[in-house]
């Protein structure tokens, strides 16, 4: 991350008001991934990464974010940048 100039930062575990979005992450995916596989037999690690990768674009693309006031985190993104590209 250093060569991006981004430092990375420790901070103790178990708090949230520090590092919400960590926190947070593991959160939604043991409520929505994991249980979504809850009783299904996955033979395969490529199963498991397909399944997986579907999520991650629902999440991403498809999952209206309560922090970002209902969009999704790509809407989000193009926002950002179509902020970035002419203002």
């Amino acid at each position: 991350m250093l060569d991006k100039g981004i430092q990375h930062r420790y901070v103790r575990p178990r708090r949230p008001y520090l590092n919400g979005k960590s926190e947070r992450s593991p959160r939604i995916d043991e409520e929505e991934f994991y249980r979504q596989l809850e009783g299904v037999v996955i033979s395969t690690v490529e199963e498991f990464n397909q399944r997986l990768s579907e999520w991650e674009r629902f999440y991403n693309c498809h999952r209206p974010h309560g922090s970002l006031n209902g969009k999704t985190p790509y809407e989000r993104l193009r926002e950002r940048l179509k902020l970035e590209c002419h203002g």
